[in-house]
């Protein structure tokens, strides 16, 4: 009985060691990044998450990921360590979207002409290979800053109705500010693509900050920087202006991680996020 009751302690304090005090730190809500945290962890899958989707650890064990507008209740994540894997179900709540109707947009600017195609697909295929870069950059842990003081003129997740006509939801925010407006670098980064006149964003700035993330500045009447340059949190990389499919003078804000949208303000609170611990079936 002494043996049997020695056995049953060394197996629980194994089990206790085994355990993974996986940290999710941000909150739980369509639209918002988080950073998970736990001593060597590798990286982390998403299941229903926009589809599939991996995202790596830092040599810390730290992982930034997002969740996408219309993430549903229950997102099935798996935690891989070096020896095992752990299986989580992350609940999150709704947000609620704002819907707006925006009139007096160039006609040619809601229902493009076949002229237009070209052009249009030329922005699609700049901004996928931008939003798709992953570099093993740590810019991302110095944190960010709003690159623009002004009114916010509309929200990310909101669907904007265009004439009449009902369009993809926002994909960032929107910070109105007179023309010319110089606006910063929301963090340390790498531009990964510059200027362009798009279809859509006008001219438009991408910088990449390091495993999967970006921020996208757009619609400005010019870019101080060119691709390739290194900036830091606070240079700045253009001036505001309504280039594309714009109605007035305003910085369109985004940010990416993994080509999964999110709401750019959650940048703001990265190193300062509140964690939980979750638990999950290893």
């Amino acid at each position: 009985m002494q043996y049997k009751a020695i056995c049953l302690i060394i197996c629980s304090l194994l089990a206790a060691n085994n355990a993974r005090a996986l940290q999710v730190c941000g909150e739980l809500k369509q639209g918002e990044m988080l950073v998970l945290k736990d001593k060597g962890l590798q990286k982390v899958r998403f299941q229903n998450n926009l589809g599939a989707k991996e995202y790596a650890a830092d040599d810390e064990g730290n992982v930034i990921a997002a969740l996408h507008r219309d993430a549903p209740n229950k997102v099935k994540m798996q935690a891989v360590y070096q020896d095992k894997v752990a299986d989580y179900v992350l609940k999150v709540a709704k947000a609620k979207w704002d819907i707006q109707s925006i009139n007096g947009v160039a006609q040619s600017k809601v229902t493009p002409s076949k002229s237009a195609t070209d052009e249009i697909k030329r922005e699609q295929q700049d901004v996928g290979r931008a939003v798709n870069v992953k570099s093993n950059s740590l810019d991302w842990k110095n944190g960010f800053m709003l690159p623009l003081e002004g009114r916010i003129s509309g929200n990310f997740g909101n669907q904007r109705i265009f004439n009449g006509v009902p369009k993809s939801p926002h994909s960032g925010t929107d910070i109105a500010a007179a023309e010319g407006t110089p606006l910063k670098a929301a963090g340390d980064g790498k531009v990964i693509l510059s200027g362009k006149d798009y279809f859509y964003t006008g001219n438009m700035v991408i910088i990449d900050h390091g495993y999967g993330l970006q921020t996208i500045y757009a619609h400005l009447l010019q870019a101080k920087v060119k691709e390739g340059d290194t900036v830091h949190k606070g240079d700045v990389v253009g001036l505001v202006g309504k280039t594309g499919r714009a109605t007035g003078p305003h910085l369109h804000w985004g940010a990416s991680l993994n080509n999964v949208r999110f709401r750019p303000h959650s940048l703001l609170d990265i190193n300062e996020k509140k964690c939980r611990i979750i638990k999950g079936d290893m």
